[in-house]
């Protein structure tokens, strides 16, 4: 009960202080899995982009996150499970014998969405920095669930780093068409075109 009202009280003050506004260019908000691919510049990037998702689609998306850091306290682990119900993922590989994608893929399985973010980290330069490779390899492994290239606007001006209150600046949250991948395509071509994808639903500076 206490997640589920943290989770009303965080997307509330979320979409309130950034102004959020969902674009769905080229996909409609229906029901079906999906990654949501980002850009990732700013710690609070999964939580707008969960937060901008509709009520019915938000309960079966999940964000990715890296295992390392929610687990350190426990009031990050108790945000990151019992509010946004998130997938860690070990990004140290600690046990070099575990797949690192099978939490994901179990969460796909389950009937979920998730959240990504293929850069890895948060980039904090213009543009995007190399993906990695997990997106197409989930794409190989679950060719049904769609790829969604998704791009978060002023997030990082809204809130920069350093800054303890946040800028009153409107952000964007732009959902592209979904991709797949094309048969005998090999993942660098893949990852290209999907940052390409990525690049596209970014916002020509004034």
């Amino acid at each position: 009960m206490l997640g589920t009202l943290l989770a009303i009280a965080i997307t509330g003050g979320a979409r309130m202080i950034t102004g959020a506004r969902s674009l769905w260019l080229g996909c409609a908000p229906v029901k079906t899995k999906r990654i949501y691919f980002a850009n990732h510049s700013s710690h609070g990037d999964f939580v707008l982009l969960w937060a901008s998702l509709p009520p019915e689609l938000r309960r079966l998306t999940r964000p990715v996150a890296g295992a390392d850091y929610w687990q350190s306290s426990a009031l990050r682990r108790f945000i990151i499970n019992q509010v946004f119900h998130g997938v860690l993922v070990d990004r140290e590989r600690r046990d070099p014998s575990t797949n690192p994608l099978q939490p994901m893929l179990d969460a796909l399985d389950g009937g979920n969405s998730l959240i990504l973010f293929p850069e890895g980290t948060r980039n904090l330069a213009e543009g995007l920095l190399p993906f990695k490779g997990g997106l197409f390899r989930l794409g190989i492994e679950r060719p049904d669930v769609e790829l969604v290239p998704v791009w978060i606007a002023n997030l990082n001006r809204v809130m920069p780093k350093g800054r303890t209150l946040p800028l009153p600046l409107l952000c964007t949250i732009s959902f592209g068409a979904p991709l797949s991948i094309a048969e005998n395509e090999d993942k660098d071509a893949f990852l290209a075109r999907a940052r390409d994808a990525l690049l596209e639903l970014a916002p020509e500076e004034a």
